[in-house]
């Protein structure tokens, strides 16, 4: 029997723009929600919810003396999941109005009862506390309150700036965002939630033309959960001129000697390294082989769990809901779990401690309770799992970056993220950088080029024997991590200290040796 409906408004509108709280008509939304729940619950769901809200975007981008591309659009909908029999069933719509939710309800439940056949197992869902709750993300000043002539104009002084300091060419761009959602499920959870972040971003690119060679430095200034004012407090320029100068500096730089050398790493590009080998790792449903796109599954097993030695008793790694300004902090994820789940180790002393779970994935190793872990980049996007913030804890005892390097005869001290590589079980890879420098004798040297480290991902974090205190923890990450097909982005941060690792290949990029 198809589900029947009560009635409902339409026609969400949006309030004039504030300081970052919830806009979209909390009362349509919530009619909207309560419509969809009650239906799957008619139409034989033992377990529904709902995501619904909007997503708006700005985008711009300048290159030299000259604004390239500027755009905003929103992204309005919502994503209905419906367990029936076992099984998943899913549908989303980019429309916000009773008709489509009625819809919705119908095609979440026909797809649920088309995927019985080809369930090789039902879905088990772990018991979560319903809540009610709101979580609004602190940003000061609204990036979207600010003129677009104000952003242009900043992109545009940053190029200038990086070539009035040696960079030849220079682009610059600033990307925000901000998520609004109501999550609402068949338990009696009502969540409303907004967060913003933002993101500057620039290359400078000097040129040597008799040489015909060119040498680029990107910013080293991460993405933030805040707002406008993190763009305008960041030192842009200052970092502009400095890649200027460091960019015109590579081209006269030698290039590394391939071999074995001691690593310093600073946090701007072991974010990376943190994200892909243990980040991705680490997440349960590559390690059980059910995702797989974008470099693959996970050399990890169920079986390994606080058995496996990841790394050096140094190496600690944490996830979080809760570092302020960090891109993946919120209140709930988008199973409704609490910050509070998602507070866990994933390795203990460089022990593996645990996985990276969404709803409903936990007793297929045996535990009773995902972590907080579950993240949909839209609210037509099927909830997947997802990182959290995933951060190397820094040494509780008292260490320098220049200690760090005070213990290296024969090394390189490498500063910012570059192109990297990673094999399908993320085992095997290479990572290179913005800007590398020698270390001999104990002492920073001079600037080197063409460097990139290769190793594997055990052997390297069992290398790990050199680690900066807290004073030198640094949040770094990405704003687009991509998973699944179709793919989804996800925002996520990673801190690290600066860190030491013994005896790793070193690899001279223009040579290929």
């Amino acid at each position: 029997m198809a589900p029947t409906f009560a009635p409902v408004r339409d026609a969400p509108e949006r309030a004039a723009a504030g300081d970052g709280r919830f806009a979209l008509d909390r009362a349509l939304l919530g009619g909207l929600a309560d419509l969809a729940l009650d239906g799957a619950r008619r139409g034989g769901a033992t377990y529904a919810d709902i995501r619904l809200g909007e997503t708006l975007q700005q985008y711009a981008q300048a290159k030299d003396d000259r604004l390239e591309h500027f755009d905003e659009r929103s992204s309005r909908g919502f994503g209905l999941r419906v367990l029936l029999g076992g099984s998943w069933g899913f549908y989303g719509s980019r429309r916000l109005d009773a008709a489509s939710v009625r819809e919705g309800v119908e095609r979440a439940l026909e797809n649920a009862r088309a995927m019985r056949p080809i369930q090789p197992r039902p879905i088990e869902l772990e018991q979560l506390p319903a809540y009610e709750a709101e979580w609004i993300m602190p940003i000061g000043v609204d990036p979207f309150a600010v003129s677009s002539r104000e952003k242009s104009d900043l992109l545009l002084s940053i190029c200038a700036t990086a070539r009035d300091n040696g960079a030849d060419f220079c682009s610059a761009s600033l990307s925000i965002a901000r998520e609004e959602r109501l999550f609402a499920n068949s338990l009696g959870a009502r969540i409303h939630q907004t967060r913003t972040r933002v993101y500057p971003s620039f290359t400078a690119t000097a040129i040597d033309r008799d040489a015909g060679r060119m040498a680029s430095r990107e910013s080293l200034i991460p993405g933030r959960g805040a707002g406008w004012d993190y763009i305008t407090g960041a030192g842009l320029l200052a970092e502009a001129a400095r890649a200027g100068t460091e960019a015109r500096a590579k081209l006269a730089a030698k290039p590394v000697v391939a071999g074995d050398y001691d690593l310093v790493i600073d946090p701007t590009n072991l974010w990376l390294t943190i994200h892909e080998t243990v980040g991705h790792s680490t997440e349960l449903d590559r390690v059980l082989g059910w995702e797989a796109n974008f470099a693959g599954t996970s050399f990890i097993k169920p079986a390994m769990l606080d058995h496996l030695r990841f790394g050096s008793e140094l190496m600690t790694i944490f996830a979080d809901r809760s570092q302020p300004g960090a891109l993946a902090t919120i209140g709930y994820d988008d199973d409704g779990a609490p910050a509070g789940s998602a507070e866990f180790k994933i390795v203990d002393k460089g022990v593996l401690k645990n996985f990276q779970m969404a709803l409903g994935q936990a007793h297929y190793i045996g535990l009773s309770a995902s972590n907080g872990c579950a993240y949909a980049d839209s609210p037509t996007s099927f909830p997947i799992q997802r990182m959290p913030n995933i951060s190397l804890a820094p040494n509780p005892k008292k260490c320098s970056l220049e200690e760090l390097v005070s213990g290296i005869d024969k090394g390189v001290y490498v500063v910012g993220a570059g192109s990297w590589s990673i094999d399908q079980q993320r085992d095997n890879f290479q990572f290179g950088g913005q800007l590398f420098f020698e270390i001999k004798n104990a002492q920073l040297g001079e600037m080197l080029r063409d460097v990139a480290y290769q190793s594997r991902t055990i052997p390297f974090w069992n290398s790990l024997d050199g680690l900066g205190d807290a004073n030198t923890y640094q949040l770094d990450g990405t704003f687009t991590c991509g998973k699944a097909e179709p793919v989804q982005l996800a925002p996520v941060s990673h801190g690290s200290p600066p860190a030491r690792f013994r005896k790793v290949r070193v690899l001279d990029t223009s040579s290929g040796a």
